[in-house]
């Protein structure tokens, strides 16, 4: 029997993922050299975002599975919230808020976190309009939340850790 492994590695295996998915997306598009882009790789763009999209999904809902333990019962990010609120770390419940809102986009697509990111002004979360994502005059890849925007796996990560370091030791 093997030893599972602890959410701090869990997420560094994530974020490597990530980033290697990151840097096959920027040597594509350099060397498209601004170019419009070929069918292989719109093909590769796609399949990257999906593996950081896939990634980020996964890495989350581990990080859910392994802190219900601290509730009794209910949505694990709200009690979470609340409980980094009550303990004044404004900054990092809403964090953690808005990546769980952007990966609740990502599992549902446009809904109440779709529509709640939207009318959020926070810069954490780049998320493209409905509308955008029906212009494909640019023949690049697609999504409601731009998870190749710099810094968004990252700081998912981190606020993962931090959550779950603040929830481990509360």
């Amino acid at each position: 029997m093997t030893v599972s492994q602890t959410l701090p590695e869990l997420v560094h295996a994530a974020q490597i993922t990530a980033k290697s998915s990151q840097e096959r997306i920027s040597e594509i598009l350099k060397l498209a050299e601004g170019q419009t882009l070929s069918t292989a790789q719109i093909e590769g763009m796609t399949s990257e975002t999906r593996a950081i999209e896939l990634a980020a999904v996964d890495i989350f809902a581990v990080f859910e599975a392994r802190m219900q333990r601290h509730f009794k019962r209910g949505p694990l990010s709200r009690k979470a919230k609340e409980a980094l609120l009550a303990a004044g770390n404004a900054h990092l419940a809403d964090r953690l808020h808005q990546y769980y809102l952007a990966i609740n986009v990502l599992k549902h697509g446009t809904g109440a976190s779709y529509r709640e990111l939207l009318n959020n002004k926070s810069t954490l979360i780049v998320v493209i309009r409905t509308a955008d994502t029906a212009d494909k005059s640019q023949d690049v890849p697609t999504t409601l939340v731009d998870v190749t925007a710099p810094h968004f796996f990252e700081g998912l990560s981190e606020t993962i850790l931090e959550a779950s370091h603040f929830l481990e030791n509360r």
